[in-house]
């Protein structure tokens, strides 16, 4: 007698092994001549008791004696069992000392399948390497990347765990949490795994335990009320559920559990078998009286325990009748008998007929062509227990589902798994529904499927459930992993202008395109330049048409009055030309508006420094004029008549000619061309002159600050010269402005990008035309217009004499 309490399903596993061998001893061609024979021990999950059972198996009697055999008449075949995997190895261990064939049904731990710590165990349970690989499968299937794992505290849940967390974690899939079951019944310590579990985000955990294990666990999970996790339950517990663990009120703890379960097979008359027992036939079997309260739910009267010896340990509350032991077992309609839950007694089934085929296969063995020394074979009615593990590692046979059973070299079968799905039925209890199939014999990438319209999770949900420790990002930003935690735990920042991602990490956009404000697309950059549409292009296209209208309006005056002294006085040849060159500046201005060419460029270039060039000219020309005119008047000193008109058109002519050699040479050393400038502005492309116009461009400065240094210096002498007809005083003025203007253009220019720079330019341009234009031709248009009366040579004079 255990101490633990009454386990329904193993009681099923044994009837299945009682009636297997009733079986085979009633058939007339497996085992003719030879009837087998059985003593069931229970090892009570207790590893020295299981090794006591196992050397009294071996003895033949309950006190055994190691290394001698008791019974004269006593052949011990093989062992089936133990169930679980803790069990199994410690007696496999002794059971191999002797080459005895131990076929379990329900062990599954890897280890076990070395043939040289254990070189007679078989299995007829799949290892658990294939079910924590289905588990991966599973895992990968969702897509779920956040999970925990329970695994008992035995070589059973520490080595499948262990093996599923390395196989998923290649997967890129993070452990939430990896806690032990207690096998102790530690409440302390179910305590502790229960807070792990409400305390992480994992929504999916995978459970490889046993039923008698894991019970107390789940219990707890109710009583603290965890809802909304998802239980991937391993074989050891899969199917348990109903039979021990949950209630009605309960079912929306454990709806949408996914379990890993041995396929059904057709074991004809099992089920007719377990219904004809009753406590009156089955006089010597100890369990029959709990089996009854168990499915009855009803209670043995005192005097019946007496009678039958029973040391009964269910609770007199929770039972409302009295066994009779007359109830039907068809009518009870209970779990016990329910052929859906065959699944560990095919396995138990299949290790009882393994054990017969190989007995079937020695007996068969004719005299001088047996497998052992000398070609002989070995006696059926008495054999050594290696002789007939020989047969066990070649024994192939058909099971009664029509499936070829055989052990591989390790002793192991083909790993075939049904998934099943818990689900709530109308009348509130728990069903297994089949919802996928595992076969490790199916070709890679097929042996898992899986039918999801089939599947009911947490409270009758159809959408499968995330389990993620952090949701993905969203396109445009990137993963960067939290400080200490797996790299399933990440936070999103924004990618870099001109990047996009996928929501994982941050990729470059191609040199001609650009993000988009989502940063999930690249789009083509937009192409830059000042253009004649926009209003700052229109702006200055106003003011460079207005100086142009000027410089035409005052050509206009000029010329109507012409034969004026004042007019006549200024060299009006000079200032016609003059005018005309502060003309093609404004016109200049408008070649930098609009989209740029390699023939705009040059345009630009030549241009800027040739208009520029001749206005300062004339400029200087008209000082030196002045300067010769007032400051040469010693007697026999008119230096003025050898500077005639001609030379003035000749000098101007000069300056000009150098200015358009430097150019030309700039051109001919640095073609110029169009450049599409990425760099500058994020998101844009700013077509611009080749940076060789740039060199240009200051060549052409320095030129025309040379010019207009020399202007400047001329002017500032003449200054006190008699006003009649001086314009130092206002060529003066013009330059400083000049100056002014094109000595900040610089800073500006550098710190500029884009169209603006060029926009800076043509500003530039305007400001130093409007400059030379206003302070050297508005002052004589006042006196031409608005005080005629001073456009007189007695007027002239008179200021002349005034100013004197």
């Amino acid at each position: 007698m255990c101490n633990d309490r009454f386990n329904i399903r193993t009681y099923r596993w044994m009837q299945g092994m009682i009636f297997a061998i009733n079986e085979i001893n009633r058939s007339p061609a497996l085992l003719p001549n030879i009837t087998l024979g059985y003593a069931i021990y229970d090892t009570c999950y207790n590893i020295p008791k299981a090794i006591e059972d196992a050397f009294a198996l071996i003895s033949g009697q309950q006190k055994f004696t190691p290394n001698y055999q008791c019974q004269l008449n006593y052949s011990l075949a093989a062992v089936i069992g133990a169930s679980t995997s803790t069990i199994s190895n410690a007696m496999a261990t002794i059971l191999g000392i002797y080459r005895y064939p131990q076929i379990s049904y329900f062990s599954s731990i890897p280890r076990l399948s070395d043939k040289e710590e254990f070189p007679s165990f078989f299995r007829t349970m799949p290892s658990d390497i294939f079910q924590s690989r289905v588990f991966v499968l599973l895992v990968k299937h969702f897509g779920w990347k956040w999970v925990g794992i329970l695994a008992d505290d035995i070589d059973y849940g520490i080595q499948a765990a262990q093996i599923f967390k390395e196989e998923v974690e290649r997967l890129g899939v993070c452990i939430a949490f990896s806690e032990t079951i207690p096998t102790d019944k530690s409440r302390e310590k179910y305590l502790q795994v229960v807070d792990t579990i409400r305390m992480s985000s994992a929504k999916i955990i995978v459970a490889f335990s046993c039923d008698t294990n894991i019970v107390p666990l789940l219990e707890e999970i109710v009583r603290q009320n965890i809802t909304n996790r998802t239980w991937l339950a391993s074989e050891g517990w899969s199917t348990s559920g109903p039979l021990i663990i949950i209630k009605k009120e309960h079912t929306k703890y454990w709806t949408g559990t996914m379990g890993l379960t041995l396929p059904l097979c057709d074991i004809e008359g099992l089920q007719e078998f377990l219904f004809e027992m009753n406590p009156f036939k089955a006089i010597h079997d100890i369990f029959i009286p709990e089996l009854w309260e168990e499915v009855f739910r009803c209670s043995w009267s005192a005097a019946m325990q007496k009678e039958n010896k029973l040391q009964l340990n269910t609770s007199q509350s929770a039972l409302k009748e009295t066994c009779t032991g007359l109830e039907d077992m068809r009518a009870a309609n209970h779990s016990y008998t329910d052929d859906g839950n065959f699944r560990v007694s095919c396995n138990v089934n299949n290790a009882v007929y393994a054990v017969a085929y190989a007995l079937h296969d020695l007996q068969s063995c004719e005299n001088g062509k047996g497998p052992f020394e000398n070609g002989t074979c070995a006696n059926a009615h008495d054999f050594e227990p290696w002789q007939l593990l020989h047969y066990m590692k070649k024994v192939r046979f058909i099971d009664q589902s029509g499936n070829e059973q055989h052990f591989d070299e390790n002793g192991d079968v083909s790993a075939i798994y049904d998934v099943i799905n818990w689900q709530e039925t109308s009348d509130g209890v728990i069903k297994f529904v089949k919802v996928g199939h595992y076969d490790g014999r199916a070709p890679p990438g097929h042996e898992l499927t899986i039918r999801e319209w089939d599947l009911i999770w947490n409270a009758g949900e159809l959408e499968v459930p995330r389990s993620v420790c952090s949701e993905n990002c969203h396109p445009g930003t990137r993963k960067t992993v939290q400080q200490g935690q797996p790299i399933c735990c990440f936070d999103c920042i924004p990618c870099a202008d001109g990047e996009i991602s996928n929501g994982t990490e941050c990729f470059q956009c191609p040199e001609d395109y650009w993000s988009n404000q989502k940063k999930d697309k690249c789009v083509p950059k937009e192409v830059e330049f000042l253009s004649f549409y926009e209003p700052l292009g229109n702006v200055l296209t106003f003011f460079s048409i207005l100086g142009v209208t000027i410089s035409v309006a005052i050509i206009v005056i000029f010329i109507k009055f012409m034969n004026t002294p004042l007019v006549r006085a200024n060299n009006y040849e000079l200032s016609f030309l003059l005018l005309f060159s502060l003309m093609l500046c404004f016109l200049i201005s408008l070649i930098f508006i609009g989209k740029p060419s390699v023939k705009v460029c040059v345009l630009r270039q030549i241009g800027f420094g040739t208009s520029f060039s001749l206005s300062l000219s004339c400029i200087l020309v008209k000082t030196t004029v002045v300067v010769l005119t007032f400051a040469m008047t010693t007697p026999n000193q008119n230096v003025l008549k050898h500077f005639r008109p001609m030379h003035h058109r000749m000098s101007v002519a000069a300056i000009t000619l150098i200015q358009i050699g430097i150019c030309i040479g700039f051109l001919l050393s640095s073609p110029l061309s169009v450049e599409k400038n990425t760099m500058a502005i994020g998101g844009k492309i700013i077509l611009q002159c080749s940076k060789g116009s740039e060199q240009a461009l200051f060549g052409i400065l320095g030129y025309v600050g040379l010019l207009a240094v020399s202007c400047f210096v001329l002017a500032f002498l003449a200054r006190k010269l008699p006003n009649n007809f001086n314009e130092a005083k206002f060529i003066t003025f013009s330059l400083l402005i000049f100056f002014a203007v094109w000595i900040s253009f610089l800073p500006a220019y550098f710190s500029s990008k884009g169209k603006y720079l060029v926009a800076i330019e043509i500003f530039a341009i305007l400001s130093s035309s409007f400059g030379l234009l206003a302070c050297i031709f508005f002052p004589k248009c006042y006196v031409v217009l608005l005080r005629p009366e001073l456009n007189t040579k007695r007027g002239l004079m008179g200021r002349a004499e005034k100013s004197t």
